[in-house]
């Protein structure tokens, strides 16, 4: 702690240390979350090979009317890989505020990497362009391999406090209240499927007030999926279980207090202890990746912040998992 009137912190991610100064004292830690520029170089490779494909498709894919209007066809200054590679990297980094982020951090240390810079209220126009291509990016470059154990839950990303619903302006007639365990709240839900290797094998949008069971009804949500599926008392349906059951997934539940007793395999029981591993990618999908904060001022900048930070999660080296092991064909968590 420092008594002092002005506290500067400069990041640099080219040695990956922190440089703090206050009341003129030099103080220099080593940081875990900063990325090095083979890292940022790569991700950029990914994201740059993906967006040249993308354009050749939609350039390949377009219809042009006899009457079309002539169009200029001038390029970016800052192109859609950048701007992409931009706000994975602030997700990555944990950063919380965007324009910080970028003033202080791209325009500063990371200035030989993106040489084309924009103001940042440019940058910030140039986010609605890539939300489709960064949408497309996520369902086919991003996502994990399903390895027949899955684990499914939903997380509420709230716009607001609950008490300020009439206030909000926003998400007016987007955002609903909905219900979770904790609470009441005010915003949308976001649904995952992961591995037991905290991969993300896909993912849905709902408003708050949709149920749970309801993302699992649609077939697109868990065609990728296979073998047995973990998910709380929320998720309890016969209906729900015998339509994913006719698909190949085992739907495995806790009962209520309420229903009867039935027989569950040992190895079930220990997969539901392990549940909570949903939780931790949760966890550092909104604290590390900031997907969930309430200053958002467009709907599609909130789209962009969400598909980003899934993104950036994709890109961790190291994610919550289960050691899972078989021995004598007995499950060993």
């Amino acid at each position: 702690e420092f008594d002092v009137k002005k506290v500067e912190i400069y990041l640099k991610n080219r040695d990956g240390f922190c440089i703090l100064i206050a009341d003129n004292q030099l103080i220099t830690f080593k940081t875990t979350s900063m990325l090095d520029n083979a890292k940022i170089t790569e991700i950029y490779f990914i994201i740059d090979e993906f967006s040249k494909e993308f354009d050749k498709t939609i350039s390949a894919h377009s219809l042009n009317g006899k009457e079309a209007l002539k169009k200029r066809n001038r390029k970016f200054i800052m192109c859609d890989s950048e701007v992409m590679t931009s706000l994975v990297l602030f997700h990555a980094l944990g950063f919380k505020n965007l324009k910080h982020f970028y003033l202080a951090y791209i325009t500063k240390h990371l200035n030989n990497e993106f040489p084309n810079l924009v103001s940042y209220n440019r940058f910030v126009e140039l986010q609605k362009k890539v939300v489709v291509p960064m949408a497309l990016f996520l369902k086919t470059c991003c996502l994990g391999q399903c390895t027949g154990i899955s684990i499914i839950d939903s997380t509420p990303l709230r716009a607001c406090h609950i008490r300020r619903e009439k206030q909000h302006k926003t998400f007016k007639d987007l955002a609903t209240k909905g219900h979770t365990s904790t609470g009441w709240f005010f915003g949308f839900k976001l649904h995952l499927i992961i591995n037991d290797k905290g991969e993300i094998l896909d993912f849905m949008f709902t408003q708050g007030n949709v149920d749970d069971r309801e993302p699992l009804k649609s077939n697109n949500f868990h065609k990728k999926v296979f073998g047995k599926l973990f998910g709380d008392k929320g998720y309890i349906g016969q209906d729900l279980f015998e339509r994913l059951f006719i698909d190949g997934v085992h739907l495995v539940t806790k009962i209520k207090k309420n229903m009867k007793n039935s027989m569950m395999l040992l190895q079930d029981k220990i997969m539901l202890r392990k549940r909570s591993l949903i939780e931790t990618v949760y966890d550092q999908l909104k604290n590390i990746c900031q997907i969930e904060h309430t200053r958002h001022r467009s709907f599609e900048n909130f789209i962009t912040n969400l598909l980003s930070g899934l993104i950036a999660y994709s890109f961790f080296p190291k994610k919550p998992s289960i050691n899972v092991d078989f021995e004598n064909n007995r499950l060993v968590a």
